[in-house]
């Protein structure tokens, strides 16, 4: 029973190190997205990098939280009873920079930026359900 605990204890642990990276990436993505709308209709060369650069964290973020999902599923394949555990990770958008200016390109990162926000938003309902499926094993 003790290396059952333990186990679930580290499994645990793992999807909260996996949801603080996903929070914080969800936030950048947020704000990214906040200064993306102002960059569409007043920005200029200090809002397109002020946006690229909380893209560029945002990005960092999912990379982290890839190898902290790949952590997770490591440790719940040590529980026993945890069930199947699989996020797919490969849809995290990958974003690439901008060095054209202008309403169209800023629309289409705006819709990227967006569409990165909901892949996480999804990521994060899955491990939060995991995390809770695990706290019940005990």
């Amino acid at each position: 029973m003790a290396d059952f605990l333990t186990e679930r204890n580290e499994a645990i642990r793992a999807a909260e190190a996996a949801l603080d990276h996903l929070y914080r990436a969800r936030d950048l993505l947020g704000s990214a997205g906040n200064w993306g709308l102002f960059d569409i209709f007043a920005g200029g060369m200090l809002t397109s990098y002020i946006k690229r650069s909380k893209m560029s964290e945002a990005q960092a973020e999912l990379e982290a939280s890839r190898e902290a999902l790949r952590a997770l599923a490591r440790e719940v394949r040590d529980v026993e009873h945890a069930g199947a555990f699989d996020i797919d990770t490969s849809g995290f958008l990958s974003f690439a920079d901008m060095f054209f200016d202008n309403a169209f390109l800023d629309m289409y990162v705006q819709a990227q930026i967006g569409e990165a926000k909901r892949q996480v938003d999804g990521a994060i309902g899955q491990v939060e359900a995991l995390r809770d499926r695990l706290t019940r094993l005990g």
